[in-house]
């Protein structure tokens, strides 16, 4: 070790020239002043503790570990289940599982600076934390090997609450092409009845969704996207995102020969 020469020397020669440094600076060699020199720093201005940390400082790390359970496994417990309440999962995020208790909600916390929200009481930071990641959307993403990716998600989610704002014109175009979704699928499950469809029936928000990836990314400058998916929801994605027309398609349902040329965009 670098400072083994320090752990060799004799504690009652030490003290000698400690007491003899106390008396008289110059008396002790430059290399012993500039040593005791640090030692006095230290015990001034930290003090002679036994190392004890301080109990708000062990809860701020404690708050910390609460913010990374939530950024962890916060997608476990989301209420993204109307019909009924998803299983239960253990241990959760109770306060009690990260040395916390009630009688710290409303104690105030530095730690609401790694969530964007700057020092702010307990009860606050976790109401955060549960509506960013505890609400209607779950985010799994802390798997990511890429450590500026995962930071880039948490400003963003923890920056919005993972709640986005839309104005009315952007709230009627999701409903429209929500709607488009649903009397699709209503339409072919009703007029062919018991033909291979590949519905999309419980996942039509795809459709609102695609449209505003596909709308934000063409405004960012993309010429081009490339879709790949799996039957299920293709039909619908063909007729309300690529523009296939119903007549095209509902003629294949119906074994017409159409002139699949026309379909070019």
């Amino acid at each position: 070790m670098q400072e083994s020469y320090i752990g060799n020397a004799d504690p009652v020669a030490l003290e000698q020239l400690y007491q003899q440094y106390l008396e008289n600076k110059t008396s002790v060699d430059d290399g012993w002043q500039k040593f005791f020199e640090g030692f006095e720093f230290a015990r001034t201005s930290f003090g002679e503790s036994s190392g004890i940390i301080p109990e708000q400082l062990q809860k701020e790390f404690r708050v910390i570990n609460l913010i990374n359970g939530y950024r962890t496994r916060g997608h476990l417990f989301t209420k993204t289940n109307p019909v009924r309440e998803r299983r239960k999962y253990t241990p959760g995020l109770e306060l009690e599982n990260f040395g916390l208790n009630t009688t710290d909600l409303d104690n105030t916390f530095q730690a609401g600076t790694e969530i964007g929200i700057g020092p702010a009481k307990l009860r606050d930071i976790i109401a955060h934390l549960e509506q960013t990641y505890c609400a209607s959307i779950g985010a799994e993403y802390k798997y990511i090997r890429q450590p500026e990716v995962v930071k880039w998600l948490e400003q963003k989610m923890e920056g919005s609450k993972n709640t986005p704002s839309f104005n009315v014109d952007q709230k009627k175009r999701i409903l429209h092409k929500l709607n488009q979704a649903v009397a699709f699928e209503n339409f072919i499950h009703t007029k062919f009845v018991g033909q291979k469809r590949f519905s999309l029936e419980g996942c039509e928000t795809l459709i609102p969704a695609m449209d505003a990836v596909i709308e934000v990314g063409a405004n960012l400058g993309i010429k081009e996207f490339v879709i790949g998916m799996a039957h299920r929801g293709r039909l619908n994605v063909l007729a309300n995102i690529m523009g296939k027309t119903y007549e095209e398609i509902f003629s294949e349902f119906e074994g017409k020969e159409y002139d699949d040329t026309l379909f070019c965009r």
